[in-house]
């Protein structure tokens, strides 16, 4: 799953913007309006900076899970 987010990190620096997460989401057929993508990334992003790194990509599929979405 890490793999498969992660390629939509489109400036490469590890890790993924609200931005790159709505596009990850819209482009995998998973229509997150941008509030719901902003809280997504708020309720995966445990270091607080604004991102979604590798380490926190199993709390975004957990969270994604919860709205009945499934990544994989």
């Amino acid at each position: 799953v890490k793999g498969i987010l992660m390629k939509y990190d489109k400036n490469s620096d590890g890790k993924l913007s609200k931005h790159e997460l709505r596009l990850a989401f819209k482009e995998m057929g998973l229509h997150f309006c941008r509030w719901k993508a902003g809280k997504a990334l708020h309720h995966a992003d445990k270091n607080g900076d604004g991102y979604i790194n590798e380490d926190e990509m199993s709390e975004l599929v957990h969270y994604a899970s919860k709205w009945g979405f499934r990544i994989s």
